[in-house]
């Protein structure tokens, strides 16, 4: 059972990769239509690089959930908890780095999307091979997805004036006008 679980794991981290490299240009294909918005990234801000591991992940995760109901555990709590690990990874080893160097470098900031989403994929891996976990987690885990799903989506259209919701290219924020 773990291997097949890790083998789902692994297969997720090409896949919300590849995902997320197609969203990071979907809203400009689309002709920056607004609903697409909602899943792809409209600026080069930190946040908008966030969506493209959340909303693939997400997907992904459904897809796979048909494969690995009965042979996994926790299934709502480690996909939580890996879809969590993903965007705080993202952030904390971008703020890091830049902060050292100075400047973004475009093949470490991908590198790190890659790395940031094996992270999230091992530990929800951990958690779909633990013991089983209570019940009433799974309430939560669902209940925090749907909040931070609702969370990208409002503040693409509503961004706070801080910092991850600045373009660094235009100095704008959310959707550009």
């Amino acid at each position: 059972m773990k291997k097949s679980v890790l083998l789902w794991e692994l297969i997720g981290v090409v896949v919300i990769f590849i995902l997320g490299s197609v969203l990071h240009f979907a809203f400009e294909l689309s002709g920056e239509w607004k609903p697409m918005a909602l899943i792809a990234a409209v600026n080069e801000s930190v946040w908008e690089h966030l969506k493209l591991a959340f909303w693939p992940s997400v997907a992904y995760a459904v897809f796979e959930y048909t494969r690995l109901k009965k042979s996994a555990n926790n299934f709502l709590v480690a996909k939580a908890v890996g879809i969590y690990v993903m965007p705080v990874a993202i952030a904390a080893l971008f703020y890091s780095y830049t902060a050292v160097l100075g400047e973004s470098i475009l093949a470490i900031d991908i590198l790190i999307f890659g790395v940031a989403i094996a992270v999230g994929q091992l530990a929800s891996y951990k958690l779909l091979t633990s013991r089983q976990l209570p019940q009433s987690l799974n309430k939560f885990a669902l209940i925090a997805l749907v909040i931070l799903g609702i969370v990208f989506s409002l503040f693409t259209f509503y961004p706070p004036r801080l910092g991850i919701f600045r373009d660094p290219v235009t100095g704008g924020y959310g959707i550009p006008e």
